[in-house]
Formats: C-alpha cells, structure tokens, sequence
C-alpha cells in the first residue's frame, strides 16, 4: 500500500502516524515544504521517502512530487494531511491521481463550506442556527430584524475561530462592512452555550472505530480574538444525547475512512426555535483529528494509542479499543504571554507534577487559539482537574 503524508512534521507529534502506518506494512511517502535535514529523526525513520517541495501552496510543484511517487511506486492509494488547513488539497490530488479512499473534489464543500455544512445537519436531522449568506448591508439588518441582536459573521471557508467575530449592533455591523474581506461571508445567530465535540475515527463504512469527547468552557472566538488563555478536556464519559447526535452526523457525513471532529452548542440557556437549556445545536465539523496535540490527549485520557488505532483503520478498516475504558479526564491548559498569573509556570509544574503528561512552548501558528505556554494533565476526579485549571490559569488579584 501507498500512503502519501502531506505536511508529516506539522503538528511535530504526527509522526507518530507515519510510524503506526510502517508498522502495518504501508509504504509511507511524505511530501513537505522543511528541509530533510530539519526532520525529527523519528519522522526520518518512519519515511519510505521524503520530497521536498519549494511551498506546499504551490499546487504543480506538490502535483509533481505525487507523480514521482506514483512513478516509482505504483499507483497510490492514500493521500492525506489530516491537517484542516490542507483538505482541499489533499481533495483535488485524490481526484487528479483516481485516489478512492478518501474524500474528493465533488464532496469537500460538504466538510470545509460552513453553508454546505447546514444541508447535512439538516438531513442528519441535527438543529442549526439560523444563517444568511453575508452579501449587503441591508439584507444583514433585515436578517437581524429577524434573530436580534448578536450576530456572528465568519468566513464560509474557514479555519478555527479566525477572522470570526460577534457583532452586538449596527454600528459594529457597519465597521464590519468597511473592511469586509474579499471571501465569502456568512452571518448567524448567535448561540448562547458550551462547545461539546464529539471526536473519532470512523472506518470504510463510516462506523465508528473510536469515540471520544471534549468541552471548551470558553468560546473560542472569544480566545482568538481577545488572546485569553485557554483550557478544554476530555470526559470520561460521552452524554447519551452527543453520542446519538454526533453518530447521526458521523452516518450523514462524508466521514469514511477518517478522523471526524463534530461541535455543537450545548444550549446555556432556552433558544426560540432551537431548544431548551441543556439540549444540543449543530455548530460545524472538522473532519480531521482535533487541533494541536488533541490526539495526545485522547491517548492520555483512554491510556491508548490513537495513531496506531487511525493506523489500524488505514490499513485493517478496525480499531482495537475498549470503549467501556475510560480511566481518566485529561486537560489542556494553555497560558498567554503577558497575562498576570497567579501561580508561575514553574509553580504549577512543582506542585502538579505527578499528574502532568505534557509540558510545551507551543509554536506560534498554533499559539493565536491555543496559547504560548501548555500544560496538560489527567486526573481520575473532575474535582481534581479544576483545582489544576485555577491554579494554572488563575489571575492574580
């Protein structure tokens, strides 16, 4: 089997995926824009063959390194990023090569267009917020005639939270018309609640392999734009109704053979047309592994290897987890530069070692939504993890 990796150095942990795919036999073929010499040695040691490209922007050059490989080895089988910033490209390279295993150019809008994103939820018979495609300035007041009073407005294809923001009246409207960016807009309602996802691996038939979920108890939008520290965690145990819904989203989506990561609202407080407090609302999805080392977490949490499990569905089309194991909660907690805290870095470390798993200067592509300074550690008790979070994150007075 031929497996070309796009971009296998970024995050730095996903090499970890080319060294489950070797080990089930697959040919491992990486194409990046680094210098070989700048390749962690285990990258280097998990690569049947490494080709350099002068920008992974540049489609012929990354178009030509496909077909070197194909030339040498046969014909390719797998060609993947798992990187949201990439899908498109690996889409149209699947299509250019006759690649079958994943998703192509004819089902791509489905999982990166936010507006292509609401026909599947509506089939998946999962509630979303109203919405309009952003176009002039009249037919947005004429909307929020409709929802009030805030408004969200975020790029149709986008990536996270950027270039995101709530708007509370006209005048913040107005400000945004003026410097409105040349790409497809769209305006929704917004939704007073926590981001729950449900995250995991489906196979060729889109069943479920493996499941997990997380919670963001601050919004993100609010993180990247305001630059606030973070902290997200994993659950030992998935709530009925997420399980239900993200299946549903699972079984509707063009999910087969990949890592899936769905958000929804859970709702803070009752919504007119969309539900009570407590119930759930279709945000979008991500359909590659959750950001920065969110797979370490879940390897952390379960006491698994989940690139090994996304290996084994590459090349098995199983998994190999208990789903009855979930032994621990496991937290992110990420500092920002310049915030005054109470506790220093060294503090939290001396006084949390034992239950720390992880400890890094993130890189600063990743630090706009996840932080400059991250801890992650796991607990057995909730109670546990939230004494952490406020000694890691608390302010001092």
């Amino acid at each position: 089997m031929n497996f070309i990796f796009i971009s296998p150095n970024f995050p730095k942990t996903y090499w970890n995926f080319c060294r489950g795919l070797m080990r089930n036999g697959v040919r491992v073929l990486g194409i990046g824009d680094a210098p070989y010499e700048q390749l962690q040695e285990n990258l280097k040691q998990n690569l049947t063959e490494y080709y350099k490209v002068g920008s992974l922007e540049n489609e012929d050059e990354v178009y030509r390194a496909c077909a070197y490989f194909a030339f040498r080895y046969g014909r390719i089988d797998w060609i993947e990023s798992n990187n949201e910033y990439w899908l498109m490209k690996d889409a149209a390279l699947r299509t250019d090569f006759n690649v079958t295993s994943g998703v192509r150019n004819e089902e791509i809008a489905f999982i990166k267009m936010k507006s292509r994103m609401k026909e599947m939820y509506a089939k998946a018979g999962v509630p979303t917020a109203r919405w309009h495609a952003v176009s002039t300035l009249q037919q947005s007041l004429d909307f929020v005639a409709q929802v009030g009073w805030p408004v969200v407005v975020k790029p149709d294809n986008g990536v996270g939270a950027n270039a995101t923001w709530k708007l509370e009246n006209e005048e913040q409207l107005r400000r945004f018309f003026q410097a409105l960016p040349p790409v497809p807009y769209i305006m929704e309602e917004y939704i007073p609640g926590t981001i729950e996802s449900y995250d995991g691996i489906a196979g060729r038939q889109r069943q479920i392999i493996f499941e997990t979920t997380h919670v963001f108890p601050r919004p993100i939008m609010e993180i990247v734009n305001h630059q606030e520290d973070i902290y997200y965690y994993s659950r030992r145990q998935i709530p009925q109704d997420l399980r239900e819904m993200g299946r549903r989203v699972v079984a509707t989506f063009p999910t087969q053979s990949r890592f899936f990561h769905c958000e929804f609202f859970r709702l803070n407080e009752d919504k007119p047309g969309l539900g009570k407090r407590g119930d759930l609302v279709g945000l979008e999805v991500n359909m590659r592994p959750p950001g920065g080392y969110t797979p370490d977490m879940m390897n952390y949490a379960n006491d698994i290897d989940v690139y090994q499990i996304w290996a084994n569905m590459i090349a098995f089309d199983r998994g190999d987890f208990d789903p009855d194991q979930r032994p621990y909660f496991c937290v992110y907690a990420g500092r920002r530069d310049g915030l005054n805290y109470r506790c220093s870095l060294d503090e939290v470390v001396h006084r949390w070692h034992e239950a720390i798993v992880m400890k890094e200067r993130m890189p600063e592509v990743l630090a706009g939504a996840m932080g400059n300074e991250m801890l992650t550690a796991r607990f057995s008790d909730e109670a546990g993890m939230m004494r952490f979070v406020d000694d890691a994150l608390g302010k001092a007075e």
